[in-house]
């Protein structure tokens, strides 16, 4: 007869998750996973198979837990500007229960050049980053809140690009305020 399981899946996905993110794919064993998570090894096996698979499904819950936060944020912005600061802010400040940085940045560092699979996950995150970008201003230039003419796609490129740097620099605990004057600098670019 088979056992039911003792722990609430999800939950121990979310430390599996954070760990990664925190230490690492190379650095984190399964030692250290089955330690975090709070589940017997054999478990961590049954439900999400080896530590590549439970990486993936890791990167997926990460993708999940972005887009729902900034897409709530993006959402309860009066205006496109508020909404293109929202998503620099998050990024500055991020949220409470979260290590420094971006799991898709540390994934594409780490992993990317030698995982195909694992790379296009990071790749996809910045996409639908970016994607993000575009549509809001896009609509800021429709309104004319944002005098620029330059293209939706290539601005939202560029103010990704500054939004990974702001990541890495938090990463490396770069002093929040010399971000936010990077973060003020970049978006001058959208009147222009």
């Amino acid at each position: 007869m088979a056992r039911s399981k003792q722990f609430d899946e999800s939950e121990v996905l979310h430390k599996a998750m954070q760990l990664f993110w925190e230490q690492g794919y190379e650095k984190t064993s399964m030692n250290d996973l089955v330690e975090h998570m709070g589940i017997h090894r054999r478990s961590l096996y049954d439900t999400f198979g080896d530590k590549r698979t439970l990486f993936l499904k890791a990167l997926e819950r990460y993708s999940d837990i972005m887009e729902a936060r900034l897409s709530s944020g993006v959402a309860r912005s009066e205006s496109a500007m508020q909404a293109i600061r929202f998503l620099f802010d998050f990024m500055i400040e991020g949220y409470d229960d979260k290590p420094s940085g971006c799991l898709f940045v540390n994934t594409a560092v780490e992993l990317g050049p030698r995982d195909a699979e694992i790379g296009e996950k990071a790749v996809q995150g910045f996409t639908d980053t970016e994607q993000l970008l575009t549509d809001i201003i896009g609509k800021g230039q429709q309104s004319g809140e944002f005098k620029t003419k330059l293209d939706a796609s290539e601005l939202a490129e560029h103010l990704h690009n500054t939004l990974l740097g702001l990541r890495v620099q938090g990463r490396a605990s770069v002093d929040k305020e010399k971000l936010h004057r990077i973060a003020r600098l970049s978006l001058t670019s959208l009147n222009q």
